[in-house]
């Protein structure tokens, strides 16, 4: 793998993983060390009798190409990606400098190689199999459950809200209805209120 900026060739690996990493607005300490941990222990390559899915890139001491990249942060909206996910581009450089850091610590820091953040790359990845994996932190995982829990709660929230009022009108309402016949279209409106999704 290889990722040239402007013509000029910066980065290139032979065997190995590319990194194409997509920082969160979420994002904490917890979530790199993650990340930094999962990737060198990530068994993807075979074995020296070879045996699939049985080696690390650590075991193998090959080399890892990292890549920032803020597209992984992707929602669709309709048909146009939007990326108010990503975390800002000065925190982010911050972020992945210290991702590469960790990273170099944990294995050897001549075995791991980076593209130029923010610039305009031409990532050329032979892939090998080929293999693309999916790693999320596990906060990540955890977050969309976390949301429709939220989402269920607001929902019942608002029902219990458009609930109220129309109980205490018609509380209003009755003492009414003895006196005044006429009333009894108002305590009716309520009532097919309700029945309004």
């Amino acid at each position: 793998s290889s990722s040239p900026v402007g013509g000029e060739q910066i980065s290139s690996i032979g065997r190995g993983l590319c990194v194409l990493l997509g920082i969160s607005l979420e994002d904490t300490q917890r979530e790199l060390e993650h990340m930094v941990r999962k990737i060198l222990n990530l068994r993807v390559f075979e074995d020296e009798s070879g045996k699939q899915w049985s080696k690390s890139v650590m075991d193998k001491q090959y080399e890892v190409l990292c890549v920032s990249q803020f597209t992984l942060q992707c929602i669709l909206k309709g048909n146009k990606p939007d990326y108010h996910m990503a975390m800002p581009t000065d925190q982010a450089e911050c972020f992945y400098n210290n991702f590469l850091e960790q990273l170099r610590r944990a294995y050897k820091p001549e075995l791991v190689k980076d593209g130029k953040f923010g610039a305009y790359m031409q990532v050329h990845i032979q892939n090998d199999g080929p293999v693309t994996i999916e790693l999320e932190s596990p906060a990540a995982t955890v977050d969309p459950k976390q949301l429709t829990k939220l989402e269920k709660q607001q929902q019942r929230k608002e029902k219990s809200r458009t609930k109220v009022p129309s109980e205490s009108s018609r509380e209003r309402n009755a003492p009414r209805n003895k006196d005044d016949p006429s009333a009894s279209s108002g305590a009716e409106g309520d009532v097919s209120s309700e029945r309004e999704p």
